[in-house]
């Protein structure tokens, strides 16, 4: 892997590195974006190492080494950041027309879900539902992918809202452009939320978080 934006744009269509136990190591980003991308059988480290320091510390073949408590834990010392969740990362084409849920245009940075994305994300926009608490966010993530978020509120669980929301995503993205969406595998309700809404599982991600 030479471009982390067009190894995921690739992915996005199907087209994936080949599955030949290689650890490719990309300078970061931006000063916001460093962890590690692992595909099946590859993986990408974007974080300011050197590519001897990472495999030094990577058996090679060894598929699970890239996203192990031990390399993780090694990545964020070496780089004085931290690591945030192992996450699920999904991916879905656009969808014309409007959402299939009433949503609200918000700015109001206090929200929980908004405040997040404005530190993970540019481009930010955020939307409310009908029920209290429930909004969907749109914004600019890793080497500039589109990443939707969403967040219901416990009062409208259960009711398939999370699914919808999931699916906003796609019709609130630009004309051809896909949406990522990264999920802890243990939040279930939320992947099944966004496998109901079109998503598929690509792959699995860490990010690096800066020191406060």
């Amino acid at each position: 892997m030479e471009d982390l934006a067009k190894t995921l744009t690739a992915a996005a269509r199907g087209d994936f590195p080949p599955a030949d136990g290689s650890v490719s190591v990309l300078p970061p980003v931006s000063e916001r974006d460093w962890g590690v991308l692992s595909f099946s059988g590859c993986a990408v480290v974007f974080a300011d190492v050197t590519a001897a320091w990472v495999h030094a510390r990577i058996a090679p073949g060894d598929l699970a080494g890239p996203l192990s408590p031990s390399f993780l834990g090694a990545l964020a010392a070496r780089t004085g950041r931290e690591i945030e969740n192992v996450d699920l990362l999904t991916v879905a084409g656009p969808l014309p027309g409007p959402p299939p849920v009433a949503l609200r245009e918000t700015r109001d940075p206090a929200h929980p879900r908004i405040a997040r994305a404005l530190c993970h994300r540019d481009d930010v926009r955020a939307w409310t539902a009908d029920e209290e608490g429930s909004a969907v966010v749109i914004g600019r993530g890793v080497a500039g992918r589109w990443e939707v978020a969403f967040e219901v509120a416990e009062a409208a669980r259960g009711r398939g809202l999370g699914r919808r929301l999931a699916a906003a995503g796609r019709h609130l993205v630009p004309p051809g452009e896909p949406v990522w969406a990264q999920v802890a595998p243990a939040n279930a309700a939320s992947v099944r939320a966004l496998l109901a809404a079109g998503f598929v599982p690509v792959g699995a991600e860490a990010l690096l978080r800066r020191g406060q």
